[in-house]
């Protein structure tokens, strides 16, 4: 199965489908991965909060897959932020997931409490720079996050990943982005089961159309507005369900439908404001 790449605003391209690992057990994490990377994901998401970067890094090493194909992604936690911190967290990532670069390495949160996103993003440019990332971005940051780091820098993230699903669908953020060269990656993009999404006549009616799950529906709703996702399981017949994604195609007026479930006001909202998390 190939997976449609993405390219991105500094000449690198990603998978547009990966495996997120948020919340995956570290004891469980080996298998997982080493189950998705088997069923053809080669795209995997990870960060160093979730403590499960040394699992990711053993389903890697005992894959046989090329490290030029594969895709990985970490994160810089809130507290590694200042002075030469990144420096020391990036290392440190590396070294659990076994590589001696990522693919992409994000600042997690903005902390705007902390007065210290743009100093962090000011050390990414320079993981980069000392190749130890390819690709750099950012995790939950809002517009205002995104202007104050690009006039400090004058650096374009490459990704912004957001909390993202019909529910909420961060409109000004993706509008920004797209007119920045952005690429958006959705997490919770099923809306983590915390209201009823596939019981929705937009999302249950494709379904039925195309003789698909309602999480393939969504999926591929994520996927057409030309967003990156990453879907987590850890079920070996969740993960084929979630990559077989790619024989069908949703009408304009299915997209449309399943748009109209956002009621824009910010209530669809299922996890924490990035201005309130520091």
């Amino acid at each position: 199965m190939t997976i449609p790449t993405l390219s991105l605003n500094d000449g690198h391209t990603i998978p547009q489908l990966g495996y997120g690992v948020f919340k995956v057990d570290p004891a469980d994490t080996e298998r997982a991965v080493s189950e998705a990377l088997e069923v053809g994901y080669r795209h995997i998401d990870t960060a160093a909060i979730y403590g499960n970067e040394e699992g990711v890094g053993a389903a890697i090493a005992s894959s046989g897959i090329p490290r030029g194909e594969l895709f990985v992604t970490t994160k810089l936690w809130n507290d590694r932020h200042d002075g030469d911190d990144p420096h020391a967290a990036i290392a440190e990532s590396l070294e659990k997931l076994g590589l001696d670069r990522v693919d992409l390495y994000l600042v997690h949160w903005p902390t705007p409490a902390k007065e210290n996103y743009v100093h962090a993003w000011e050390k990414l440019i320079e993981i980069r720079e000392k190749g130890l990332a390819t690709s750099i971005g950012v995790s939950n940051f809002l517009v205002p996050h995104l202007e104050r780091i690009v006039a400090a820098t004058q650096v374009v993230p490459a990704v912004d990943q957001i909390e993202l699903h019909p529910a909420y669908q961060q409109r000004e953020v993706t509008a920004w982005a797209a007119d920045k060269g952005i690429r958006i990656e959705s997490w919770g993009p099923l809306g983590q089961g915390k209201y009823d999404l596939f019981g929705t006549p937009a999302v249950a009616e494709a379904a039925a159309a195309h003789g698909k799950s309602p999480a393939q529906v969504v999926l591929r709703w994520h996927l057409q507005k030309d967003f990156i996702v990453f879907p987590k399981s850890v079920h070996a017949e969740r993960l084929r369900e979630n990559i077989d994604v790619f024989d069908f195609t949703l009408t304009d007026a299915e997209i449309a439908a399943i748009d109209a479930l956002d009621p824009q006001d910010g209530s669809g909202r299922v996890g924490t404001h990035p201005n309130e998390f520091n």
